[in-house]
């Protein structure tokens, strides 16, 4: 059993530091290039890991190398991997992150195997265990059946859909949701369609503005916050570690005001970082609020 179980993608990431992203045409100076495991529903779990949760993972790699170390990336995290499916003779899906000196991020990628879950492989069990379920991008049919099942059990549903929103039919699994994660292009898409009375509703809606911070609709009112002023490195991930830091918050007290410093603390830490698995600690995160939290 898990406090909190992820589902959506598993990746491998191989970050490159570059002088300024190109352009068509163009060229630009890698600076350095380190490789670590990615992944929206992974980074999410790994980053609950670090806040002291007990976080399971539903997702998918090949068994290739790659695959094999994104496995023990996420295992010595402390992430429970029940939920992974291992494809024979497949490739793991593999990002490749350009950051530049002022720490925006460009993202290429192979297709990999990172949605080779069905509803057929799913284990009902596991997804009812869970006392929250955090859904990210995947495959529409796969995040509606662990969004039905975990809302016949009771559990809460968080959705964070991602950059593809507008071009995949998340409707089940939006309208199931509890909370739903968005920056502002996500909520345009969101605006733009079917999906608006979900959106807003009896739901919470969490729009993330990056650096800017973030802005919280729920049906007793709306709070912003500002963010924090850190000097960023790398954004990767950061969007995933305010999730973690949201859901985190919110299971310890149920103040959605308080949840939205912590998560955006969460994010502005990981923004300090390179890489998208450096989200920080709940030590990490009390110290960086001290009396504020």
């Amino acid at each position: 059993m898990v406090d909190v179980l992820t589902a959506g993608h598993v990746n491998w990431d191989v970050t490159l530091r570059v002088d300024r992203l190109p352009e068509p045409d163009g060229e630009a100076a890698i600076r350095s290039q380190r490789q670590s495991g990615g992944g929206s529903a992974a980074n999410v779990a790994t980053a609950l890991s670090g806040l002291g949760l007990e976080a399971g993972l539903v997702g998918s790699v090949g068994d290739d190398d790659n695959g094999l170390l994104a496995r023990r990336e996420l295992e010595d995290a402390g992430v429970s991997l029940d939920g992974l499916r291992v494809v024979p003779d497949a490739d793991t899906a593999v990002k490749y992150l350009l950051v530049d000196d002022g720490g925006e991020v460009a993202v290429l990628g192979n297709d990999g195997v990172n949605e080779a879950v069905g509803p057929e492989d799913l284990d009902d069990s596991r997804i009812r265990d869970a006392d929250h379920v955090h859904l990210t991008s995947q495959r529409p049919e796969t995040a509606a059946r662990i969004a039905t099942v975990a809302s016949e059990a009771g559990s809460t549903i968080s959705f964070d859909p991602g950059r593809r929103l507008a071009d995949r039919d998340y409707g089940e699994t939006l309208a199931a949701a509890d909370v739903l994660f968005a920056n502002d292009r996500e909520v345009a898409a969101l605006l733009e369609d079917e999906y608006v009375g979900s959106a807003f509703g009896d739901r919470v809606l969490v729009v993330k503005h990056g650096s800017d911070g973030a802005k919280v609709h729920t049906p007793d009112g709306s709070y912003d916050h500002p963010g924090f002023d850190v000097d960023t490195v790398d954004t990767a991930g950061a969007g995933d570690a305010f999730a973690a830091g949201f859901i985190a918050s919110t299971f310890a007290y149920d103040d959605v005001e308080r949840a939205l410093e912590y998560a955006n603390a969460c994010g502005a830490l990981t923004a300090r970082r390179e890489g998208a698995r450096s989200a920080p600690t709940a030590e990490a995160v009390a110290a960086f609020l001290g009396d504020r939290y």
